[in-house]
């Protein structure tokens, strides 16, 4: 299955960004971003699957807490970023 991470600046707006999505019905995971895309070494970051991604963004956009990155997650483990 393909997931997105959303990158969130520090462990609190990951914890606010997975509370929106929750009040939302959206499910989604916090983790630490894997080392291979967290280019500061302190983020967090909070996993939904892709068929929530675009009610996702919509939430977050509503309650004002932007994604500083957003990645997909292949299947086979790899990451790549995703521009909007």
């Amino acid at each position: 299955m393909v997931y997105y991470l959303i990158v969130c600046r520090s462990l609190t707006y990951a914890q606010r960004t997975h509370a929106a999505l929750e009040r939302a019905g959206i499910t989604s995971h916090i983790l630490r971003a894997p080392k291979v895309i967290d280019q500061e070494g302190c983020s967090h970051a909070v996993k939904v699957s892709e068929r929530s991604l675009a009610d996702a963004l919509l939430t977050l956009g509503r309650v004002g807490l932007t994604p500083k990155r957003i990645y997909i997650m292949a299947s086979d483990g790899s990451y790549k970023e995703v521009l909007l």
